[in-house]
C-alpha cells in the first residue's frame, strides 16, 4: 500500500508538471488580453462578468468536458486525437465513407496541433519575458531578443534528452501553481465580494447586455484553457487518476485563485491593466516571479515539443509521414524521443512567429484557432466512440455531446474572427502539414497500388530458382517488402550481382495498426516457405517502437535461428517518378516524389544495424 501510494503521488506531481504547464501558464496574458483588446470598458460589472466567463469556461471545458468525459474515452490506455480517431475509425469500420470522413478530420486536427506548437512556446516565452519591462522601460528592446535567446537553448538541449531535468519540471510547477496561488490570496482577502463572480448569473448578464462583445471576447476567453489536449494526450504517461487528481487537487483551485486576485486588483486599481499578473506581486518580488515564470513557460513548451516528436512518430507509423531519423535520448523510457527535423522546423517556424508579432499581445490574435478546431474535432470523434464503440443510446450520445459541440463551435466561430489579425499563421501551418500528410498517404497507396500491379509471386519465383538453384551461402539474409508474398527488389539485385542465395532467407513486412500497442505475443506472424526461407509479418501499434532485430528474436525454437553476427538486412527502395494524370494533382505528384527522395533513415526508423544494405530499385510511375 505505502507503495502505491508514493507511485501515486509521483506520477501526480509528475502531471503537474508535463500535462498542466501550458494552462498553468495561461494567467500570465489571459486577462490582459481580455481588458487590453479594447473590446470592453474596465467597470466593476464587466470584471465580474469575464471573471464569471473565465471561471465557467475552465469548469464546462476542463473539468466537465476532459477531465470528466473525454478521459474515459482510452484507446488501451492512450489517449490524444491519434487515439482517439484510431479508436473512432475502427468502431465505423462497417461504413467505409463515414470512416473515411473521420479519418480526413482527424488528421486534420493532427495537422493543425502543429501551428499549436508554433504559437504556445512563442507566446509563453514572450509573456514571461515582458514582465522585466515592469522594473524599467530600457528593458523593453531586450524582450524578443532574451525570448529567442531562452526558446533557441530549449530547442539545442532537445538531442541530450530531458532525463536529467525532466526530474524538475513537477517541482517547478507544482511551485509556480502554489505561488499564482499565494499571489492572489491576499487581493482577494481584502476585497472578498469579488468572489461573487463565481455565480454564473454575472457571466449571463454580461452576455445578454453585450453579446457582440461577448462573442468577440470568447477569443481571448479561449486563453484560459489553452493546453487542455495536452492534459487528454498524456494520459498514457500518467493514468486518469493522477491527472484528476493534479486538476482538482491543485491546478484549477490555483488557477481560479489567481484570476479572481487579479479581477480583485483590476477592481481597485485600474493602471494594473497594463499587466495585472505581474502586478500583483510586490516590487521585491518580481525579478524571482520573472525567474519563475520563464522557467515555467519553458516547461510548458518543451511538453508540447515532446508531445510534438510524439504525434509526428505516431503519424509516421500510421502512414500520413515519411520516415524521419529518430533518436532515443533514454535507455529506460522508451516514449523519450528527439526528430531533428522536426525540433529545428519548429524552432525556424517559432523564431518567424516572434519575428512577426513581437509581443505577447500580438501573438494573442493568432492564438486560438488551432486550439479550438483540436478541441472541436475531438467533441465530434467523441460522438462517434461512444456511439459506435461503446454503443450507447443516440439520445444519450447527443445529450452528452451536444453542450460541449456548442461551446467548441461558439469558441471556434469567435476565433475565425482572428484570421486576419494574426489566426492566418497556425491556420497556414496546419494546412500545410495537412496538404504534406495526404499527399504522403495517397502518394505511398497509388504507389503501392502499381507495385502490387506489377509484383512477382514470391513462392512460384522461390519454386523457379530452386530448379537450378545458386549457391548457398552461410548466414541469413532478412529482405525487407512492403507487400507480404511479393519478391523484393533488393532479392532480384543480390542474384543478379552476387549470384549467390544466404543459407536462410526471411521476407520480412513490417505492418501498422489503429491500436497504440500491440505485445510481443501477438508480434509475428511467421509462414515457412520451404528451403529454409519464411515469410515474415511484424505487427506493431502506432505507440509501439519499431525494433525489427529484437522481433526477430522470436523465431528462436520456430525452426529459423538467428545469429547477430551473420545476419545481413536488405532494404528495397523504389525510384519515383510523377506522371500527369496518375491520380494526384500535377503538382502534388511532383510534391511527393520530392518528399520519397528525401525520406531516408529508414535503417534506423526501423532499428536495424547500421551496415543494413539499402538497394535502389526500378523507376515506378504514380
Amino acid at each position: 500500500m505505502p507503495s502505491t501510494k508514493s507511485s501515486l503521488a509521483a506520477l501526480t506531481l509528475g502531471a503537474i508538471g508535463i500535462v498542466y504547464g501550458d494552462i498553468g501558464t495561461s494567467v500570465l496574458y489571459a486577462l490582459k488580453v481580455v481588458f487590453n483588446s479594447g473590446l470592453v470598458e474596465l467597470s466593476p460589472a464587466n470584471v465580474y462578468g469575464i471573471l464569471s466567463l473565465v471561471f465557467w469556461t475552465v469548469t464546462i471545458v476542463v473539468s466537465i468536458k476532459y477531465v470528466g468525459l473525454i478521459l474515459r474515452a482510452d484507446n488501451n490506455g492512450e489517449g490524444g486525437l491519434i487515439a482517439m480517431l484510431a479508436l473512432a475509425s475502427t468502431a465505423m469500420h462497417e461504413q467505409s465513407r463515414l470512416r473515411g470522413a473521420l479519418l480526413v478530420i482527424g488528421i486534420f486536427g493532427t495537422a493543425i496541433f502543429y501551428g499549436d506548437g508554433v504559437i504556445t512556446p512563442a507566446i509563453s516565452v514572450l509573456s514571461a519575458v515582458e514582465g522585466v519591462e515592469l522594473l524599467s522601460p530600457a528593458f523593453t528592446p531586450y524582450v524578443v531578443p532574451a525570448s529567442l535567446v531562452i526558446i533557441f537553448l530549449l530547442f539545442w538541449v532537445q538531442k541530450n534528452g530531458t532525463g536529467g531535468i525532466g526530474r524538475l519540471f513537477g517541482p517547478v510547477c507544482a511551485l509556480w501553481f502554489v505561488t499564482i496561488a499565494v499571489l492572489g490570496i491576499p487581493h482577494i482577502a481584502a476585497h472578498p465580494e469579488v468572489l461573487g463572480a463565481l455565480s454564473p448569473h454575472h457571466a449571463i448578464r454580461f452576455v445578454l447586455q453585450q453579446p457582440g462583445t461577448s462573442f468577440v471576447l470568447l477569443g481571448a476567453l479561449v486563453l484560459a484553457v489553452t493546453g487542455t489536449e495536452a492534459l487528454y494526450a498524456d494520459m498514457g504517461h500518467f493514468g486518469k487518476q493522477p491527472i484528476r487528481i493534479a486538476w482538482f487537487g491543485l491546478v484549477m483551485p490555483a488557477l481560479v485563485i489567481n484570476y479572481f486576485g487579479q479581477g480583485a486588483l483590476l477592481l481597485y486599481t485600474p493602471a494594473a491593466v497594463d499587466n495585472p499578473f505581474y502586478k500583483l506581486a510586490p516590487s521585491w518580488a518580481l525579478v524571482p516571479l520573472v525567474v519563475l515564470a520563464t522557467a515555467a513557460t519553458v516547461i510548458a513548451s518543451q511538453a508540447l515539443l515532446s508531445a510534438a516528436f510524439s504525434v509526428t512518430k505516431q503519424a509516421i507509423q500510421l502512414g500520413y509521414l515519411p520516415r524521419m531519423e529518430i533518436r532515443h535520448t533514454s535507455v529506460h523510457e522508451t516514449g523519450q524521443i528527439y526528430m531533428p527535423a522536426v525540433n529545428w522546423t519548429l524552432f525556424g517556424a517559432i523564431v518567424l512567429a516572434v519575428g512577426l508579432f513581437r509581443n505577447s499581445t500580438n501573438l494573442a490574435f493568432a492564438y486560438g484557432i488551432a486550439v479550438t478546431t483540436d478541441m472541436l474535432i475531438t467533441t465530434v470523434l467523441t460522438f462517434f466512440v461512444i456511439r459506435y464503440a461503446w454503443r450507447y443510446p443516440l439520445w444519450l450520445c447527443i445529450a452528452a455531446t451536444a453542450l460541449f459541440f456548442a461551446v467548441d463551435l461558439m469558441f471556434f466561430s469567435s476565433n475565425l474572427l482572428k484570421l486576419v489579425d494574426g489566426g492566418w499563421f497556425p491556420v497556414a501551418i496546419g494546412i500545410a502539414m495537412f496538404t504534406l500528410m495526404m499527399t504522403w498517404k495517397q502518394g505511398r497507396a497509388l504507389m503501392n497500388e502499381k507495385l502490387r500491379a506489377d509484383a512477382i509471386d514470391l513462392p512460384s519465383f522461390l519454386d523457379a530458382v530452386f530448379v537450378s538453384p545458386p549457391t548457398r551461402v552461410e548466414g541469413t539474409a532478412v529482405f525487407m517488402t512492403a507487400e507480404p508474398g511479393t519478391v523484393p527488389n533488393a532479392l532480384l539485385h543480390n542474384l543478379k550481382h552476387n549470384k549467390v542465395l544466404h543459407e536462410q532467407n526471411l521476407f520480412v513486412t513490417v505492418r501498422s495498426h489503429e491500436v497504440p500497442w500491440i505485445g510481443m505475443g501477438k508480434r509475428l506472424e511467421v509462414e515457412s516457405l520451404g528451403r529454409n526461407c519464411w515469410q515474415v509479418v511484424i505487427h506493431y501499434g502506432f505507440k509501439n517502437d519499431y525494433d525489427v532485430p529484437r522481433a526477430l528474436e522470436q523465431l528462436r525454437g520456430r525452426g529459423c535461428e538467428l545469429q547477430p553476427m551473420t545476419t545481413s538486412y536488405f532494404l528495397s527502395r523504389d525510384l519515383v517518378v510523377p506522371t500527369m494524370g496518375g491520380g494526384m494533382a500535377p503538382w502534388r505528384e511532383k510534391l511527393f516524389a520530392q518528399m520519397h527522395h528525401n525520406a531516408g533513415a529508414a535503417a534506423e526508423f526501423l532499428n536495424l544495424p547500421s551496415n543494413a544494405v539499402v538497394e535502389l530499385g526500378a523507376k515506378v510511375e504514380i
